[in-house]
């Protein structure tokens, strides 16, 4: 006979106390399911939030304090903003203050000569009245970006004077014509001032210390110095040609400009003639001018106005005063700026009589101009 069995209710609700718990309703099944659902997505946001924090310590620590990732994030974003800065614009040299109230259309500013270049322009030319008292007076300048353009020193056929050297193309050679972007006159004959011409490697006049100085480099540069090299340029030199004592130094008249007559044999014996001179700026920049009744003394104070810091005195008397610029390459659309009736746009495109300058689109790696 088995063990005896209790039909007592209390007993059994006991029993049941002890080894079991109420169902859960349906309702609760449901929110369970959904708290479930919820912890993954719980923890991953916790850890977005902690990683966060952490980044945001980093780069708030002081300097020093921060571990390789945080420094080296700090040293991209710093690198980043530098390149991504945009470069300066390019030089364009002040406006040119006129003189005369009230001031011509356009006196004083500056105009792009060649348009058909790429990037800024090399070339720039304006006009302006530099003498209250004689207002019909007007001197032409023409300023050129020296770090876009590469001067050319080309003999004519009577100067320099004689040599028995080769005197080269004589005009704009055929294979710079598709560069070149302006051409202007040079200085005295070599027997009416003596003076160092040095261009394509030959030494035509040896230098002469104290004399003013255009020289191109074979880094690119230009400059116009009072020359102090001996009678042979060094091998860093590329052109040299020298014409009378300096004109403007240090941004003030050269010494002894007021003796006109130390500053060439005008026609007629007067003091006050077309003059020409070519100069420097502070960036190094050239600056040409061409003007009617200057005494050296007021052609250098020309040449500061227009600001150069360095000038010497090229060709004077109205024979020799020439700039030409060109509209279109392969010296395409010549035009005289100058306006001197002895002078044509193609003046330098047949042989010409003196020595002249070109001034070409400068193209890297070429050091020895066109020839």
């Amino acid at each position: 006979m088995g063990p005896e069995v209790s039909t007592d209710p209390a007993s059994t609700r006991s029993v049941r106390g002890a080894h079991s718990r109420p169902r859960p309703s349906k309702s609760e099944i449901r929110r369970r399911r959904r708290r479930r659902r919820l912890l993954p997505l719980t923890l991953v946001l916790l850890g977005v939030v902690v990683l966060v924090a952490w980044q945001l310590m980093g780069t708030t620590s002081p300097r020093g304090s921060a571990g390789p990732h945080q420094t080296t994030s700090a040293t991209a974003r710093a690198t980043t903003t530098q390149t991504t800065k945009p470069p300066p614009p390019p030089y364009v040299p002040p406006a040119v203050t006129p003189k005369i109230t009230p001031a011509l259309a356009g006196e004083g500013t500056w105009t792009a000569a060649d348009t058909w270049t790429k990037g800024p322009p090399s070339v720039m030319t304006t006009t302006y009245r530099p003498d209250p008292s004689n207002p019909s007076t007007v001197a032409y300048v023409v300023w050129m970006r020296s770090a876009t353009t590469q001067l050319a020193l080309y003999p004519g056929y009577e100067g320099p004077g004689p040599t028995n050297f080769d005197r080269g193309p004589e005009q704009v050679p055929t294979s710079g014509k598709p560069y070149v972007l302006g051409t202007f006159n040079s200085g005295f004959y070599e027997k009416d001032s003596a003076g160092g011409f040095y261009t394509h490697h030959t030494l035509y006049y040896p230098m002469i210390d104290g004399l003013a100085t255009v020289v191109s480099y074979t880094d690119g540069k230009v400059d116009i110095i009072d020359w102090q090299g001996g009678p042979k340029p060094g091998p860093d030199v590329v052109t040299a040609r020298q014409n009378l004592p300096m004109l403007v130094d240090n941004g003030a008249p050269g010494a002894g400009t007021d003796i006109w007559g130390n500053w060439g044999v005008t026609l007629g014996g007067v003091p006050a003639v077309w003059r020409t001179a070519l100069g420097i700026d502070a960036k190094g920049n050239l600056i040409y001018v061409a003007a009617a009744n200057q005494t050296a003394a007021t052609l250098a104070q020309i040449m500061i106005e227009v600001g150069s810091v360095r000038a010497m005195e090229l060709d004077i008397n109205p024979e020799w005063p020439i700039y030409v610029t060109y509209g279109a390459p392969n010296a395409g659309l010549p035009s005289v700026f100058v306006p001197n009736p002895a002078s044509i746009p193609q003046r330098f495109l047949y042989p010409a009589t003196k020595d002249f300058f070109t001034i070409y689109v400068k193209r890297p790696g070429v050091v020895q101009p066109p020839w």
